[in-house]
C-alpha cells in the first residue's frame, strides 16, 4: 500500500475544503491517505511516498516556518508541488516572469511603499481610476482592497497603514470581475481537467467562495483554454496541479490574475471527473517506486 498525505492547516474554520472527493479514486490504486497538518511533528514525513500540499491556509502568517517544514518534507520524500515551484510562486512577482516570456497579465505594478498620496501615480501608472492592492504573500482575498484615487483620504490612509510592514502589489480593476466573474482553470501534469466561473457576491470584488461568491462549472472557450495552457508552458517545470485564474478584458481576451500553484481549492467536487484524473496524476508521478514520471518544462 502506497502512503500519501495532504497537508492542511489546522483549524477548518468556514473553508470549503473538498480534498476528500479524491481519496477513493487513489484508494481504487492503492494508496492510502492521510490528511494532516502542516505543523505537526509526530509522524515522519518519510513514512508517506508523496506529501501533497493541499489546504494550508494559514500559511502566511508564518512563511518562515511553513518554508522550513517544507524542506524537511522534501529531503525525506517526494513534495508537490515542487519545493523550487513553491518558493517561485510564494511572492507575486511571479506574474513579472510571466509577462517577460509574453503571458497576458492583468496590469500590474510592485510599489516600494505605499503612501495615502500614491493611488494618483498608481492609477495613472496603470491606465485605470479603479485599483485593487494585495499583499505580495497572501491569499484568500485577505488584506485586498478595491481602492481608487478619488476615496476619502481617511480610507486611503487606513489603506496605506496595512502595508506599512508588509509589500504590497497594485493591479488596474477589471470590471469583467463584477459583470461576469473570475474563470479558473484546473490542470494535473499539465493536462486540463476542469472549470469553474467563480462570481463575486453583490457588493464584493473578491471571488473566494467564503466571501460569498457563487461557484459553477463551465466550459472554457478556446481563447481561454489556449491562455491557459500558454501560462502552464511559461513555468520552470511541470507541477502536479496548477490552478489558473483569469478575467475577462474589453476586446474579449483572457488576462492572468494569478497562478496558483502552491495550495490552490480545486473545486473536486464541481467536475465528476476531476477526482479520477487528480489520482490518476499523483500515481501517474509517485506511484512506480517513486519516480517521478513527469519531466519539467523546457523553455
Amino acid at each position: 500500500m502506497k502512503k500519501c498525505a495532504f497537508l492542511t492547516l489546522d483549524e477548518r474554520g468556514d473553508y470549503v475544503i473538498d480534498d476528500e472527493h479524491a481519496v477513493a479514486p487513489l484508494a481504487d490504486r492503492g494508496w492510502q491517505v492521510s490528511t494532516v497538518s502542516w505543523r505537526q511533528t509526530e509522524i515522519p514525513w518519510s513514512g508517506f511516498d508523496a506529501v501533497i500540499i493541499r489546504s494550508t491556509w494559514d500559511y502566511w502568517n508564518d512563511v518562515t516556518a511553513f518554508l522550513e517544514v517544507l524542506s524537511r518534507i522534501d529531503r525525506e520524500t517526494h513534495l508537490a508541488n515542487s519545493l523550487e515551484i513553491v518558493h517561485w510562486n510564494l511572492e507575486k512577482t511571479y506574474l513579472a516572469d510571466l509577462d517577460r516570456q509574453g503571458v497576458r497579465i492583468v496590469p500590474t505594478i510592485w510599489p516600494l511603499e505605499v503612501k495615502p498620496d500614491s493611488f494618483q501615480a498608481f492609477s495613472a501608472q496603470l491606465g485605470g481610476d479603479q485599483l485593487v492592492i494585495k499583499p505580495v504573500i497572501g491569499a484568500n482575498g485577505d488584506r485586498a482592497f478595491r481602492v481608487s484615487p478619488d476615496d476619502s483620504r481617511e480610507r486611503r490612509e487606513m489603506i496605506s497603514a496595512c502595508f506599512a510592514d508588509r509589500r504590497a502589489l497594485v493591479q488596474k480593476f477589471m470590471p469583467g470581475i463584477l459583470t461576469e466573474g473570475e474563470f479558473s482553470l484546473f490542470f494535473f501534469n499539465g493536462e486540463f481537467s476542469h472549470a469553474i466561473l467563480k462570481t463575486p457576491a453583490e457588493n464584493e470584488f473578491r471571488s473566494q467562495e467564503e466571501r460569498g461568491a457563487s461557484i459553477r462549472s463551465v466550459t472554457p472557450e478556446p481563447q481561454l483554454l489556449a491562455r491557459g495552457h500558454q501560462a502552464l508552458a511559461a513555468l520552470p517545470e511541470m507541477p502536479l496541479y496548477a490552478r489558473a485564474d483569469f478575467v475577462r478584458d474589453d476586446e474579449s481576451d483572457f488576462l492572468v490574475m494569478e497562478l496558483e500553484l502552491i495550495e490552490p481549492s480545486m473545486y473536486l467536487r464541481t467536475d465528476p471527473g476531476a477526482p479520477v484524473k487528480f489520482a490518476r496524476a499523483i500515481d501517474a508521478r509517485y506511484g512506480a517506486a517513486g519516480k517521478d514520471a513527469v519531466a519539467p518544462v523546457k523553455n
